[in-house]
């Protein structure tokens, strides 16, 4: 890599691709990853994104009789009217969304000890529940994590907020003197979510330094649309090179709206992906992977070499979400074909592994897309690398 805007980020020997940002991790080179996410990195989970016009949050949002949609995160509707939010409360809280295999890529990344830091503008801490360590996370807008009175600041515990919540009541403040001071009644206690006009975590502010010391930036399931996280992705150093996953091309620099492509107008920051500010695409720093933020990290972890290790530490986050929730089993997913690679790669020690040649595997469905595709048709291809490591292990 190279520091100046005239030189190539990627080595002539790596593609300007995923491939690529593999290659950078998997020498060395990318050892302080830092992580941006936003509601697309959920989706998979159930969870709906903000502002997709027919399934988005905000659309789904009209059964609550809201004067307009942003109201639910305004706080003078939630003292005014807290019912509806204490009812979206209920559907959001943790415990009822399991991770997903993005954010257990998160926690891979994280024990790997490559993890700078996630910056996460979600509310649903998801990544808490993959196993990610507090320091590990900046929840830029808030979470559901902790919670206190609006009135006297007195905090609330996660299990007590939960247990009022599924009951669908109205979370109000039980300290004596609280209550005295609001006629019995009890300031409205509120999860500790950023809701509009509020200023954002000290944490946030604390950990922007972050962004200095990255050496790659992977930015997931997020339309850069609210400030001041979005204009973050221009705070890493001009030698880092940073890759979006998402559905759709968000947050570029050059004006690329019109049919005629890149029209010569720039915004202030952001993507560039053809590499126009850099003198030309064989300089540019950016990589686009344009799909589901799932897809993405697995084919990621692919390219590292990881798939195995991602996919049953998957399955042991899950188990260990469904222990702590008391949820029935998922339906099969990965284990199967984890499984049926292991008992193959036994066999393979003794001789070398066969290979219908598959080479992606599945995940669960429905909907189906790359990741739920792909771990059944992978077996083969694990058994034949675990049958091979099994083999160097006994010949050294």
């Amino acid at each position: 890599m190279s520091d100046s805007h005239g030189a190539a980020i990627f080595a002539p020997s790596n593609k300007l691709d995923l491939q690529g940002v593999a290659s950078l991790i998997q020498k060395g080179k990318a050892k302080q990853i830092l992580v941006m996410t936003g509601a697309g990195t959920s989706t998979s989970a159930g969870i709906p994104d903000f502002r997709s016009p027919d399934t988005g949050l905000y659309a789904n949002l009209q059964k609550y009789n809201l004067p307009y949609p942003e109201a639910i995160f305004q706080l003078d509707f939630f003292h005014e009217k807290p019912e509806p939010f204490f009812t979206l409360a209920k559907e959001l809280f943790p415990g009822n969304y399991k991770p997903t295999l993005t954010h257990v890529f998160f926690r891979l990344l994280h024990e790997k000890q490559k993890l700078l830091r996630v910056f996460t503008q979600n509310i649903d801490t998801l990544e808490r529940a993959a196993g990610l360590p507090d320091e590990a996370i900046v929840e830029a807008h808030g979470s559901f994590a902790s919670s206190k009175c609006t009135k006297c600041k007195t905090a609330v515990s996660t299990e007590d907020m939960r247990a009022s919540i599924m009951k669908g009541k109205v979370v109000r403040c039980e300290d004596a003197i609280c209550k005295k001071k609001t006629a019995g009644k009890g300031g409205l206690v509120k999860p500790d979510i950023v809701f509009f006009g509020e200023g954002l975590p000290d944490r946030f502010f604390q950990r922007l330094s972050d962004f200095q010391k990255a050496d790659l930036l992977l930015v997931l399931g997020t339309s850069l649309q609210v400030q001041p996280f979005a204009s973050l992705i221009d705070k890493v150093p001009d030698e880092c090179p940073r890759m979006l996953i998402n559905l759709e091309r968000v947050g570029e620099l050059a004006n690329l709206s019109d049919m005629d492509g890149f029209t010569g107008r720039y915004n202030i920051g952001g993507f560039d992906f053809e590499g126009h500010s850099r003198g030309g695409k064989q300089n540019a720093r950016d990589v686009l992977y344009e799909g589901k933020c799932d897809d993405g990290v697995l084919e990621l972890a692919m390219a590292c070499g990881w798939e195995v290790e991602l996919l049953k530490l998957r399955d042991e986050v899950w188990e260990q979400w469904e222990r702590k929730y008391k949820k029935a089993p998922s339906t099969p997913s990965s284990t199967a074909a984890v499984s049926q690679a292991e008992k193959k790669a036994d066999s393979a020690s003794d001789g070398p592994a066969k290979t219908d040649g598959a080479s992606k595997p599945t995940l669960e469905k429905p909907p189906l897309s790359f990741a739920e595709q792909t771990a059944n048709d992978l077996a083969s291809d694990l058994a034949e690398k675990m049958g091979n490591l099994k083999m160097k292990e006994g010949q050294a």
